[in-house]
């Protein structure tokens, strides 16, 4: 039997060891000292570096004190770390929202109100400075004052006890217990600590969105390039008409009567089409343009570049629902970073009533109150970007501090702007205006220069440079071009009001009242009630232009006929529709309505591929459950292969090697599964067509990303096998057609799949090369590897594509890792009216923005599974689902 009892011998052994190494050669004792204490070291600073990383992590159990507070509030988590809290008042839910909010994602939201003010080079230094000089050209933060002063005051309300629950969570912490990041920053010597936060930060980040959501300046942008470089007729080619009788508008009934819309009425059509005016030296222009285009390029991603981005939402009645209740779905797409733009979030009134009227769940953004997306106990609503034309960029002809309008030289309007730069001067920027707006072309370093490089028609007598005009100015100063912005996110608007009321609506006719005050970003709204009825109300200011505009190019700032009339397409006259005859309504960014109604909203619809696979299979079934919503949103068919393939297995390629990819096409079903080695060579094969086709005569910054605009073009095209486009200018005295272009896309998309994943093809899968990276916009950029490897995730192999239901989009202009996904669904959702506990959910990211936080990327994880979550409403569900009880109470009177 053997004894636990240490033996009497033990340390007359552990003293022989040591007499033992003492006896070894002295370069061996110190090399084991030194490894020895290498290996401490290396323990100690892990263990620190664990302990820095875990400090921020939220309290979410017991209890905190929330300066403030009415009464108590309940914050219930489930496994996922979602929030849903419950309050006796609005004021109580509102301070809540901004202290977990601030718990989660404070960082977030302090880069944001940095970003929205132009204030990024105080934290980063000079790769801040570009997006601060837009920024501030802009004037973001000051039209977000304007607007704090114009909303109700129910709503500034809100956002001060928003602001109020934010900076108690702030109070009397470090910099390191509020985010990791701040630690890393700190430790580089910035010394930082975050500022209070206010109202006017909430109100500033629905600029971010709009600026995200803007609409059709970069097709402005592109469309005057190409038109520079190969003529209009060929541009043509690129920018094929919206095709109404593929790919339906989201209204397909009724017309504007005095004024107002009406659903049930008609339109005869007639109206003279408008055409844009032009200056005649358009290549100089375009030079300028190209500059401006580059310079918008080096905006920060998570500001939004306004590229790739649409969203799908549809909904149907109860006649075509298992359920027999309408069920709403909705998938917003937007560029991907880490953490998500999203956190769920539910609000809750303890007792419902005028004084308390919340009882609303959905997705929220950290740092703004109140839920964007979501249900209530009575409505649900989902958004998609309308896309309307609210930017017009305008080319100006400007002299000195002057500028040329309507046959006379005016004055410049300027201001001053101070930016502090980390680790260097200060810089001064001023801002020079015209009546259109600031001249972006003032504020990047990227076109300085453009004044030589884009002069003025000499030949133009409007101009003149002999004498002064009314401003009595003596001249002799040559004439510049200057590119200058309008847009009506640059006036202050009412959508956080918007976004307080829709919460609370009980009905049609409470949301209309709503959705009134959504002014930018112009969103698609589809409805439903518990009441049984579906809806769709168009909102936003849009613009109302003169004769000689209709937005689709840049215009001329010095003709009067250009220029905004001041007056908006009247809430009234937008489309609407509430319980359709077909009994569902499908938006995804498609044509609203169609060419026959009488107000201009945009020439640049998304082309509809996405709303035409869906109204295909909802039309194809009776009736539709929660889950097979879920899965509908998971439809990878590429909107183009159907045509494309047929042309794909015309070559005759004798090589096995080479034909191997082709017979891969021979069994695809068109649908792009992350296993699915058909689309991986597909895609590739799709990049290498549009390279061969294209690439020869368009500047770089116009090379085809692959997004539906190009699968319009190519479609086009294809009728036409002898077509210019196909022809590739690189090769001396041949000239190729459609078919020579596609059988040498076969032969390179072969190898480029050999040298990229495998030489057999049964080893290719889709998802290896189209892969979900989260990277951090901060950290997760800035060259340090160990910073990055903190804040960054990636290794997701996922399905989809441009132009797909499921929208993973990527850039096939890309040089490299082209495949990659840009932008995604920010999130899923599919909320059955029947039974709100129904429901489900999903996020891109997780809740918390604290990196190694359980609740970091858990849903991504499930989301590139194409799982969803249930999305418990009732209290008795939300308890049922709790994991975390944290109750925050009123500070103790003195």
């Amino acid at each position: 039997m053997t004894s636990a009892t240490p033996s009497a011998e033990a340390p007359a052994e552990r003293r022989g060891w040591w007499r033992a190494f003492l006896g070894w050669p002295r370069a061996f004792r110190w090399a084991t000292y030194l490894v020895v204490t290498l290996v401490l070291i290396l323990v100690a600073g892990l263990v620190t570096g664990v302990a820095l990383v875990r400090k921020p992590f939220p309290q979410v159990d017991g209890e905190l004190t929330l300066p403030g507070l009415d009464a108590e509030v309940t914050v219930v988590r489930d496994e996922h770390g979602i929030p849903q809290l419950y309050a006796d008042t609005t004021d109580d839910l509102m301070r809540a929202q901004g202290y977990v909010h601030a718990q989660e994602r404070f960082y977030e939201m302090d880069v944001r109100r940095h970003a929205t003010a132009g204030r990024l080079a105080e934290l980063f230094g000079e790769p801040g400075l570009e997006s601060d000089r837009f920024v501030r050209a802009m004037a973001w933060r000051d039209v977000a004052e304007q607007e704090l002063a114009m909303i109700k005051p129910e709503t500034r309300t809100a956002l001060e006890r928003y602001a109020e629950g934010v900076n108690a969570y702030l109070e009397d912490r470090d910099p390191s217990d509020i985010a990791v990041h701040y630690t890393i920053l700190n430790a580089g010597g910035l010394g930082y600590r975050p500022e209070p936060w206010t109202a006017v930060d909430s109100l500033a980040w629905l600029k971010a969105m709009a600026w995200d959501l803007r609409g059709n300046m970069d097709d402005e942008v592109d469309r005057a390039l190409s038109i520079a470089t190969v003529g209009p007729d060929r541009t043509a080619d690129l920018y094929p008409g919206y095709d109404y009788a593929a790919h339906p508008p989201i209204v397909s009934q009724g017309a504007v009567v005095d004024g107002v819309f009406e659903p049930e009425a008609t339109d005869d059509g007639t109206r003279e089409p408008k055409r844009p005016a032009w200056a005649a030296d358009a290549p100089a222009v375009a030079t300028a343009l190209g500059r401006l285009r580059d310079s918008l390029d080096a905006l920060p991603a998570f500001l939004g570049r306004g590229d790739g981005i649409g969203s799908n939402s549809w909904v149907v009645d109860g006649e075509h629902s298992e359920t027999g209740a309408p069920i709403l779905a909705n998938d917003p797409h937007l560029g991907v970073g880490m953490p998500g733009i999203w956190m769920q979030m539910g609000l809750h009134c303890r007792t419902v009533s005028e004084a308390c009227p919340l009882d609303v769940s959905g997705f929220t953004f950290s740092g703004v109150p109140g839920v964007i997306i979501g249900h209530n106990a009575d409505i649900a609503w989902g958004l998609t970007n309308l896309g309307p034309d609210v930017t017009d960029l305008y080319v100006e002809r400007v002299r000195g501090d002057e500028w040329f309008r309507d046959g006379a030289w005016r004055p410049l309007r300027t201001r001053t702007e101070t930016i502090e730069v980390r680790g260097q001067d200060d810089e001064t920027l001023t801002v020079r205006s015209t009546m259109h707006g600031p001249l972006l072309s003032d504020v990047s370093e990227d076109l300085e220069d453009v004044a030589e490089q884009a002069p003025v028609d000499r030949d133009d007598p409007e101009p003149g440079t002999e004498t002064g005009t009314e401003t009595g100015t003596e001249t002799g100063t040559d004439v510049d071009y200057a590119v200058a912005l309008q847009w009506t996110a640059l006036e202050p608007g009412r959508t956080a009001d918007a976004i307080f009321d829709i919460q609370v609506a009980n009905d049609w006719d409470e949301f209309r009242a709503a959705a009134s005050s959504f002014d930018v970003p112009a969103q698609n709204i589809v409805y439903a009630d518990r009441e049984g009825h579906i809806g769709y109300q168009a909102p936003g200011r849009v613009p109302i232009r003169k004769s000689g505009n209709d937005g689709t190019m840049p215009a001329a700032g010095w003709l009067p006929e250009n220029d905004w009339t001041g007056d908006f397409v009247p809430f009234d006259g937008l489309p609407r529709v509430l319980d359709p005859e077909e009994g569902f309504i499908v938006t995804a960014n498609q044509a609203v309505i169609g060419p026959d109604y009488p107000y201009f909203l945009t020439g640049d619809w998304d082309r509809g591929y996405r709303s035409g696979r869906i109204r295909d299979l909802l039309s194809a079934e009776e009736t539709w459950s929660v889950e097979e919503m879920t899965e509908l949103q998971l439809d990878s068919r590429h909107p183009l292969a159907a045509v494309l393939t047929p042309y794909l297995l015309e070559p005759e390629i004798k090589r096995d090697y080479y034909r191997a990819g082709q017979e891969l096409l021979r069994r695809w079903d068109f649908d792009q599964g992350a296993d699915s080695a058909a689309a991986a060579y597909f895609n590739v094969v799709w990049r290498n067509l549009l390279a061969a086709a294209f690439r020869d005569e368009l500047p770089e910054d116009l090379w085809p990303d692959g997004g539906d605009q190009w699968v319009a073009a190519v479609a086009h095209l294809l009728d036409d096998p002898r077509n210019g486009w196909w022809d590739d200018l690189g090769t001396d005295d041949v000239v190729e057609d459609r078919d020579d272009i596609i059988r040498r896309a076969l032969l390179t998309s072969r190898d480029e799949m050999t040298s990229r994943q495998a030489l057999d093809p049964d080893e290719w899968s889709w998802g290896f090369l189209h892969r979900l990276e989260l990277q951090e916009p901060t950290l997760g950029d800035s060259g340090l590897g160990p910073a990055e490897w903190l804040v960054n995730r990636d290794g997701w192999e996922v399905g989809g594509g441009a132009a797909t239901v499921d929208a993973t989009s990527w850039d096939a202009s890309l040089e490299d890792r082209p495949y990659v996904v840009t932008s995604a669904p920010s999130m899923r959702m599919v909320v059955s009216l029947a039974d709100l506990d129904a429901s489900r959910w999903i996020n891109l990211t997780g809740v918390s923005g604290h990196p190694f936080h359980d609740n970091y990327t858990d849903q991504t994880d499930l989301w590139a599974r194409g799982e969803t979550l249930p999305w418990p409403f009732s209290a008795d569900a939300v308890i049922d689902a709790g994991e975390h009880t944290l109750t925050l109470v009123p500070a103790a009177e003195d």
